[in-house]
């Protein structure tokens, strides 16, 4: 059986909802429960993650009936890893890496620099992904998000003989 090294909903839907941000035009805001629906996330608990990335300066509110949120900041310059860190704080691949010594054993541990090199890996693949990179394109109809990828498919064409 395969062990999952895995990343709390919290994140995953922090991230998904901040990708689907960096796809809207510029100068346009999008009501929280729109980026729900098209990104599959609960309502009550994208609130509270939208919140938190209001609070952290990468996501901006405007209030009233054509209110709602959009990026505090060009896409290009938010990373994946501003995000992870803006909803859950810094991470750490291990115990032994968040800055105490949780087990004790730190300076006679030989797994310590294996584990240290891992997360600078990590850290620096999720420090370069931007959410430019990944925001989504629109489909035929103009739509963005998860949602589109359940929908109808575009017809396909008839290959042209010569």
């Amino acid at each position: 059986m395969q062990h999952v090294l895995r990343i709390s909903r919290k994140i995953d839907y922090g991230l998904r909802a901040m990708i689907y941000l960096s796809s809207i035009p510029k100068g346009s805001v999008v009501p929280f429960r729109e980026i729900a629906r098209q990104m599959c996330v609960p309502e009550d608990f994208l609130a509270k993650i939208l919140k938190t990335l209001v609070d952290e300066e990468l996501v901006k509110s405007t209030r009233g009936p054509h209110g709602g949120y959009c990026l505090a900041r060009d896409a290009s310059e938010v990373s994946f890893l501003d995000v992870i860190e803006a909803v859950e704080g810094p991470i750490a691949l291990n115990v032994c890496l968040d800055g105490d010594d949780a087990c004790g054993h730190s300076e006679s541990c030989t797994m310590v620099s294996v584990w240290r090199q891992g997360q600078e890996k990590m850290l620096d693949v999720y420090r370069q992904a931007k959410l430019s990179e990944l925001a989504f394109k629109p489909d035929l109809a103009g739509q963005i998000g998860l949602v589109q990828l359940g929908g109808p498919v575009a017809p396909q064409t008839e290959p042209v003989a010569d």
